[in-house]
């Protein structure tokens, strides 16, 4: 599949280019500013009335769904001074999952997979800058990872509103890799389905699509998954401003969590292989026998035609021509070596 790729070749390099396919209508801006005891939530901010976040008392979460929209985009992050490579970054939803440490804040993505018809999953890219005291994100779709989140910040459930920003981040990666899992468990209920199949009866060469595909989407969630994993690995050998000493635990947690996801992943991947491998020995095994019944019939003619050809030249002098028992002397001849030569097919178990 050809994807729609960032042109680099451009005029004005400040101009931002959204790459993906528009899927909202118009882009949503969600506001939460919190601290221990107070939360206030603005659900319906439009962008002119966002001009950064206000104190460095409390902290901010700022989650804009729909990027479709780049002088919307473009304006957010020029309030809070965001690099214009990273407003690129944040539009180009085609390229590998990423890392970026600035002097003020972090710039991070990840790709999020949606299991849609049962058969094929939805894939998009979610994009978060982290700073000293707030949390944006940015979100292709209208999907629901965080309304669990929004709960616990609205009812002050556990502990996220003592908690930093850097600690809110673990949580929608936290619940980013919980949907891996839901995605996981749709692709193996599939693969469950191809192994309910009898092969050893007449395997269809849908079989093969069907697991190629399967193959392609795992491929592409370890493809994902791998970079967070680096990330967290980067987390363990440096020490980043943004994070708390306490929080680290947490981000260990996530890499757990991938090495189970890319584990599963593994396991799968070898079901699939095992089942292409037997679907290839099934059809060898069925061709092997066709070849061997067509050799056998080769064999057992190759003798009658034989015959067939010496007493079809209508020589003169072929004294077998002019008995008055030489046809059927011919057929009987001929049907004696055919049976004999099954015979002894037969007790060497060709067949």
């Amino acid at each position: 599949m050809i994807h729609k790729r960032l042109n680099r070749k451009k005029t004005n390099p400040a101009t931002a280019i959204f790459t993906g396919k528009q899927i909202m209508d118009r882009v949503h801006i969600h506001l939460f500013q919190y601290n221990e005891k107070d939360c206030i939530e603005n659900s319906l901010l439009n962008e002119p009335d966002f001009n950064g976040f206000g104190n460095d008392h409390d902290r901010f979460w700022l989650h804009v769904k729909g990027i479709h929209d780049t002088d919307t985009i473009k304006s957010i992050c020029n309030k809070l001074h965001i690099h214009n490579l990273v407003i690129q970054d944040i539009l180009d939803v085609n390229q590998r999952p990423k890392f970026q440490e600035f002097e003020d804040y972090w710039f991070f993505t990840i790709k999020s997979f949606v299991p849609t018809d049962g058969e094929s999953i939805e894939q998009e890219q979610l994009s978060f800058i982290l700073g000293k005291n707030y949390l944006v994100s940015f979100q292709e779709r209208n999907a629901a990872y965080f309304n669990h989140i929004r709960d616990r910040l609205r009812n002050n459930t556990g502990i996220v509103r003592e908690r930093g920003t850097d600690f809110l981040l673990y949580l929608l990666l936290e619940s980013i890799l919980d949907n891996y899992f839901i995605t996981l468990s749709q692709i193996e209920k599939n693969i469950n389905e191809i192994s309910e199949l009898d092969l050893s009866s007449d395997p269809s060469p849908e079989i093969i699509s069907t697991i190629e595909k399967r193959k392609k989407q795992l491929h592409h969630i370890k493809k994902a998954i791998l970079p967070i994993k680096e990330f967290i690995g980067k987390i363990e050998r440096e020490n980043f401003n943004f994070i708390h000493e306490k929080h680290i635990k947490y981000y260990f947690e996530l890499k757990d969590l991938c090495l189970t996801l890319l584990d599963e992943c593994d396991q799968m991947e070898l079901i699939l292989e095992s089942k292409t491998n037997l679907f290839f020995s099934i059809q060898g095994h069925r061709m092997n026998q066709v070849m061997k019944t067509l050799t056998i019939v080769a064999t057992i003619f190759i003798p009658l035609t034989f015959i067939a050809g010496i007493y079809g030249m209508n020589f003169l002098n072929m004294p077998e021509l002019s008995w008055r028992w030489g046809y059927p002397l011919a057929w009987i001849i001929m049907l004696a070596m055919a049976l004999i030569m099954l015979i002894y097919f037969r007790k060497k178990k060709w067949f």
